[in-house]
């Protein structure tokens, strides 16, 4: 899952990037409202996370602006302590959630993880295709007997393959979805961990297969 963080301090963007990534989500950040708006705008994300206080367009500016283009990926919004006109604001704008400041790392993940649940789609926390099972809460791949936990982005490329089973995803999607926008990653890194996969996949006896479509991309497969 894809999480935006705009903040205009650069030591807290930092503190929620880690806390976002211990948590296995792929973060973007930026630090002004504008390139908040731009990306939320251009990209598919699964949260957004705004500060209020930012420059150029503030977090209510940016909110109002999303919404006004019928984009409804859920919204966190942070505050501060005092700023209790522009929680009732950021609320009636259009946000899913507030958070005052200064927060419990705890609570913010928590708040994170409730607002991808809320998507508009419901979406199963265990996966099944063929005879394996993906389970989402703790990155185990099951099998039968066997069980193996995987690594972040391989529970990540996985876990987008089996929920697209049957669908062409190309690299580059892979790329934006898992890497991130501004990831300065090989593109051939894709590979590699289809590989590792594909390894693990053959190791506890799976049915199913991550094939290549020369120039196009993966798909996952159920073999008869």
């Amino acid at each position: 899952m894809r999480i935006l963080v705009a903040d205009d301090e650069p030591e807290m963007t930092m503190v929620l990037e880690a806390l976002l990534k211990r948590e296995h989500y792929s973060v973007d950040v930026v630090h002004n409202g504008q390139d908040a708006l731009d990306y939320g705008l251009a990209e598919n994300y699964d949260c957004i996370v705004l500060d209020i206080m930012m420059p150029r367009l503030d977090g209510i500016q940016v909110l109002q602006a999303l919404r006004a283009k019928n984009i409804a990926t859920p919204v966190l919004l942070l505050t501060a302590k005092s700023q209790i006109e522009d929680r009732v604001t950021g609320l009636d704008s259009g946000a899913d959630d507030y958070l005052p400041k200064p927060f419990d790392n705890r609570e913010f993940t928590a708040r994170v993880r409730a607002l991808t649940r809320r998507g508009a789609e419901y979406t199963p926390s265990i996966l099944t295709v063929g005879n394996v099972t993906l389970d989402c809460s703790n990155f185990e791949l099951k099998c039968g007997s066997s069980c193996i936990r995987l690594g972040n982005k391989e529970f990540q490329i996985l876990e987008l393959l089996m929920r697209q089973k049957g669908r062409l995803i190309s690299t580059e999607q892979f790329m934006e979805h898992i890497w991130g926008y501004d990831s300065n990653a090989e593109i051939n890194v894709v590979w590699a961990y289809i590989s590792y996969l594909r390894r693990k996949l053959g190791a506890v006896g799976a049915n199913i297969r991550i094939s290549a479509r020369r120039g196009q991309g993966y798909v996952l497969e159920e073999l008869l």
